[in-house]
């Protein structure tokens, strides 16, 4: 019953990004609250003074009315993090041999977080980019911050090249406070490249979880006959054949994610790999693991 609230093909069907992100995180969580292992709990656990910049919504009014004084109501379960999500809108990510871009599972994921996250009352935030910074929203708890960030999701669209540099540097000016930094792309550069410029992001205290998303084809290219593939990035193109793609090309995909893999986790980069193919639920159940080990 879970899996046709997280399998992509099916969300493909749903025109709402809100809505995709709904259906995802409240079947998901529903699945949770019957697992020791996840809490989710919403009962009331104590009150926190208002200071300039929290979400009004969590005011107290009844304790303003009776003592002139702002307080916020505090849930169990409440971490208080900071989330910023990257998504990685380049041409390479318009990819997809099925019904589901690259582009289009990675805003199933980061739509399903940012409505996590906000259900959470955490302060998200978003930056979209190619090879240079196309949106950004501070991460933030105030009203209509959530639609603020899906609307930015959905306009994601293919740009250029892929740069990480520039949105890592933009996010390091912009950076008040830790948390955890999720990362989702494709991730189509050298590991030693990728982790060089995103390392120094821990050295913030911050928790990075990079989100490599794949297409099935990428992994295991079938054709029968020699095919022209044509970079979509450089437009650059180079004759494949059948027996390069089920052998040295397979070989070379494998040995990438391995190095990428390894190089991220010896950085101390949680690093999670997502077929487009699969429902999205270990990528969810990855970040919300993540979370229990801050709380």
């Amino acid at each position: 019953m879970l899996q046709q609230f997280l399998d992509p093909a099916v969300l493909a069907s749903i025109s709402s990004l809100d809505l995709i992100a709904k259906t995802v995180v409240d079947g998901f969580v529903a699945g949770l609250h019957r697992s020791p292992k996840f809490g989710f709990s919403q009962e009331f656990a104590e009150y926190q003074q208002y200071a300039q910049g929290d979400d009004l919504r969590h005011i107290d009014w009844n304790v303003f009315a009776r003592s002139e004084r702002l307080y916020l109501k505090r849930f169990k379960g409440e971490t208080n993090m900071q989330l910023l999500i990257l998504l990685d809108a380049s041409a390479s990510m318009t990819y997809g041999s099925g019904k589901v871009r690259k582009i289009d599972y990675a805003r199933f994921v980061a739509a399903s977080l940012a409505y996590l996250s906000s259900q959470q009352r955490d302060a998200t935030g978003l930056i979209v980019f190619d090879q240079d910074v196309s949106g950004y929203i501070a991460p933030s708890t105030r009203q209509g911050q959530l639609m603020r960030i899906l609307h930015a999701i959905e306009k994601a669209e293919g740009g250029s090249r892929t740069d990480f540099s520039k949105p890592f540097i933009h996010f390091q000016q912009f950076l008040k406070r830790r948390g955890i930094v999720v990362v989702i792309s494709d991730f189509y550069e050298q590991p030693e490249q990728i982790v060089k410029v995103i390392e120094p992001l821990r050295y913030r205290g911050n928790e990075v979880v990079l989100f490599h998303v794949l297409d099935p084809n990428e992994l295991a290219p079938k054709f029968r006959d020699p095919v022209l593939l044509q970079d979509v990035e450089d437009e650059t193109a180079i004759e494949v054949s059948p027996d390069y793609a089920r052998n040295e090309y397979r070989t070379k995909i494998d040995e990438h994610l391995r190095n990428l893999a390894e190089k991220s986790r010896a950085a101390g980069l949680d690093y999670f790999f997502m077929n487009t193919a699969k429902p999205l639920d270990e990528g969810l159940r990855n970040f919300l693991a993540l979370r229990q080990r801050r709380m």
